[in-house]
């Protein structure tokens, strides 16, 4: 072999080794039971899949856990290589690419004390209401842009059920799966409900940071995730979240939101 063609083939174990050997930086904030931190170490749906599909591709990952704020300015920054559980919109596809398979559905809905507000089936229905929200928050374009009601904000979702426990608001709007994980960590399942009515549905992405080849492992992340969702382990993994929301370790404390998600 001639002294060029072995160059370029060093070169490409170098660069293979050099690929192999780089550690993401992956970023989140507390939103259990998609993706929290307990006692140091990370957990949820989102995390435990995305776990599995990086494995799988051969990429360590470094999980940090920060205010979502944060999370997002050190994507748009390069700071960090991605954040976990996030929407797509086309103000942050301009500094980050995404898979197009996503991680999990998010379902907006309704929370509300037992027994009342059930005739509630329609946005028109919740006239005149006062809601909690959280700061930020992209419910879709209906009922962000709806005269008809006040939404009042809360920091965190256990602040919101707690105003609604006392009165203060009359329904309170957060995702289906972390209603009923709140709900339970708090001891809230006999004392409210969620009602029928669904705000909005979204999907959640895993987000890259537009930097060299990260085009490449959106792609590669994609394709191997579709082919986990299609094996038994992945549907366990799932149904295993589902059966046990009640008893999975919380840290609803730290469940604070700066901005949609």
């Amino acid at each position: 072999m001639s002294l060029l063609p072995r160059l370029l083939c060093l070169l490409l174990v170098c660069l293979s080794c050099s690929a192999q050997a780089e550690r993401l930086r992956v970023v989140s904030d507390d939103w259990a039971p998609y993706v929290y931190e307990h006692n140091g170490q990370p957990q949820g749906i989102q995390y435990e899949v995305a776990s599995e599909v990086f494995k799988r591709l051969g990429v360590q990952v470094d999980w940090e856990f920060m205010p979502w704020k944060r999370c997002l300015a050190m994507v748009e920054q390069g700071q960090v290589d991605g954040v976990l559980g996030i929407f797509q919109n086309d103000a942050r596809k301009v500094y980050m690419v995404f898979p197009d398979e996503p991680l999990s559905e998010v379902e907006f809905v309704l929370l509300g004390k037992r027994g009342q507000h059930r005739a509630v089936k329609r946005l028109e229905d919740l006239a005149g209401l006062t809601l909690g929200t959280s700061p930020g928050y992209d419910y879709g374009a209906a009922f962000n842009q709806s005269t008809l009601f006040k939404q009042e904000p809360a920091q965190t979702h256990e602040a919101n059920l707690g105003k609604l426990m006392l009165g203060r608001i009359d329904l309170l709007v957060t995702d289906s799966r972390v209603g009923r994980y709140l709900r339970r960590q708090m001891g809230l399942q006999q004392q409210t409900e969620q009602l029928p009515l669904l705000i909005d549905r979204q999907y959640q992405y895993l987000g890259l940071a537009r930097k060299p080849g990260r085009e490449q492992l959106a792609r590669s992340f994609a394709e191997e995730l579709r082919r986990f969702k299609q094996e038994p382990a992945y549907a366990q993994m799932i149904a295993h979240f589902e059966d046990d929301l009640e008893v999975l370790p919380g840290a609803v404390e730290q469940q604070e939101r700066s901005t949609l998600r």
